[in-house]
């Protein structure tokens, strides 16, 4: 089982998390081997089994790994108690002050984000796609945080696997969004090899989008979902191959009693 972990987060005492990869989980095929998506096509057991094997890992059981109904935006929810699967909510992002709940987001190129205020023993988690992003999902998770007492001072934020600006070719109108609600997000974007084509830079616009909320410490992985295939489910490289579907990393953070 491939975990990545913050640096700055494994210093937090008090809380567990984990960027989980493709490997350690019983899928087969296109899923092999941790998919931790429902929604794929993957068999329902052997996702449940995988889930169960990355709680595991966040010494928390398996209905107790908890994931939103994602939709790409910038709603987040606090949570005071675990639902069914069938009752998630539509949201991006989550926040808690319970203890052993593993706020988990399920990623596929799009950036997973984990949250934590040790101090007010309160962690948060975002899922984080161009679309979010740009919609400031970031910002509604620390609002979310902040409602059950956190500041942002003491906020420790990382940005988990997702895709690099190398392999994140996109088109004009893209790009013309980002330049429309801020002339600056030109930063972030690099001429392409294809005409009229662009790269974009999603965890550097994260950080950036965390670093104004002017947290404690913002920090990030550095590793991409579409060039380590070995290691990562990439939505991208699925399309670019024409594959019939894809399997979910999971990325999860728990406060410990």
């Amino acid at each position: 089982m491939n975990v990545v972990e913050s640096p700055t987060l494994s210093q937090v005492s008090g809380i567990a998390h984990g960027f989980f990869g493709r490997q350690g989980g019983v899928s087969q095929g296109l899923y092999a081997s941790l998919n931790c998506g429902y929604g794929s096509g993957d068999d329902a057991g052997y996702v449940r089994e995988n889930r169960t094997r990355a709680g595991l890992q966040l010494g928390v059981e398996h209905d107790r790994v908890l994931t939103v109904y994602q939709i790409h935006s910038a709603n987040a929810v606090v949570v005071e108690q675990c639902w069914l699967r069938e009752a998630q909510p539509k949201a991006d992002a989550m926040a808690t002050r319970a203890p052993n709940i593993a706020l988990s987001i399920l990623t596929a190129d799009c950036a997973p984000i984990l949250f934590a205020d040790v101090r007010a023993r309160v962690i948060g988690a975002a899922h984080a796609g161009w679309k979010g992003a740009l919609g400031g999902v970031a910002d509604a998770a620390v609002a979310a945080m902040e409602q059950l007492g956190a500041q942002r001072q003491h906020i420790v934020a990382c940005v988990g696997p997702c895709i690099s600006q190398k392999s994140y070719e996109v088109g004009g109108e893209f790009r013309a969004r980002f330049l429309a609600a801020d002339a600056a997000n030109a930063d972030f974007f690099v001429v392409g090899q294809r005409s009229g084509h662009w790269q974009f830079d999603l965890p550097a616009y994260l950080r950036m989008r965390l670093a104004k909320l002017e947290l404690g410490v913002v920090d990030d992985v550095g590793r991409c979902t579409y060039a380590d295939e070995a290691d990562y489910f990439s939505f991208r490289r699925t399309t670019h191959r024409s594959e019939p579907d894809y399997g979910r990393n999971l990325s999860g953070i728990v406060l410990r009693p």
